[in-house]
């Protein structure tokens, strides 16, 4: 139990600092999130509560698999990001989506963390190599391994 435990405590507090380099981006930066990073955004907020949930409740299942379904959402709506930055001149800019994020209430009381207002397109900026939606694709597919392989580990036991 304790190594489930602190699986899923590593993946929450990793799932927060990445919130934290993504508001780095934003105000450090000045890299204004699209949509579609705001969507990934609360996916992975979606993770990392799911996972303490799990550590916090005693039902581990029940934390690893909704944290493993918002790293598969979250691994969906990144490769939606790197599709539409693959095909330039489509993009997920002021359009109805961005309008509905924006008025969802944490983004109207949380601007500064939840609210829409860059370009897709602008995440072409390497960071390390990458760009945003690549890392934010890596990060949800190991977290999507993490916790899947801990599903079925707990009911091989």
């Amino acid at each position: 139990m304790t190594s489930t435990r602190n699986l899923l405590l590593s993946i929450a507090i990793a799932c927060f600092g990445l919130i934290g380099v993504a508001l780095y981006l934003q105000h450090g930066l000045d890299m204004l999130p699209c949509p579609l990073c705001v969507i990934q955004r609360y996916l992975f907020l979606g993770v990392a509560f799911s996972c303490l949930l799990g550590a916090w409740s005693g039902k581990p299942v029940l934390g690893a698999g909704l944290g493993l379904a918002s790293a598969l959402g979250g691994m969906g709506v990144a490769g939606k990001h790197l599709w539409v930055l693959a095909h330039p001149g489509l993009s997920c800019g002021i359009d109805p989506m961005e309008t509905a994020l924006n008025k969802i209430f944490l983004a109207e009381y949380l601007p500064s963390i939840f609210r829409a207002d860059g370009l897709c397109e602008d995440a072409l900026a390497p960071w390390f190599g990458l760009s945003i939606p690549q890392w934010s694709f890596l990060w949800f597919g190991l977290f999507a391994i993490a916790l899947g392989w801990l599903l079925i580990r707990r009911r091989r036991a």
